[in-house]
């Protein structure tokens, strides 16, 4: 028995409304949509993984989902030109990754890094 996939669902009344955030400024595909559910994919081959934590990091709280970029920077443009503001950073971690910390449209925190 081997999982195939880890796919993170996120409560909405509209999920139409996940387009612009996760369409336009993260980039990613929908790869299904039934009206009710959209799911959005990346490109490549991206590892399905599943952490546990007691903080975020650096003192941060827990994000709902961390999402890794191969450029960070073109995110963050995008979202200044989106006028949607940064929880924390961005900042460069002893760990080895540049990261930020934003909210959804959905309220959900999300950690975007990419490997430094």
């Amino acid at each position: 028995m081997a999982v195939k996939r880890v796919v993170a669902n996120i409560a909405s009344a509209d999920p139409a409304q996940a387009a612009a955030f996760y369409g336009d400024i993260l980039g990613m595909d929908i790869v299904m949509d039934h009206g009710w559910i959209v799911t959005y994919g990346g490109q490549g081959a991206a590892l399905a993984q599943l952490s546990v934590a007691s903080e975020g990091g650096s003192g941060t709280p827990v994000p709902d989902l961390s999402i890794e970029v191969d450029d960070l920077d073109a995110v963050l443009e995008r979202l200044r030109h989106a006028d949607i503001a940064l929880e924390y950073g961005p900042a460069e971690e002893p760990w080895g990754v540049r990261r930020f910390y934003v909210r959804d449209p959905f309220g959900r925190l999300l950690n975007i890094l990419a490997h430094t």
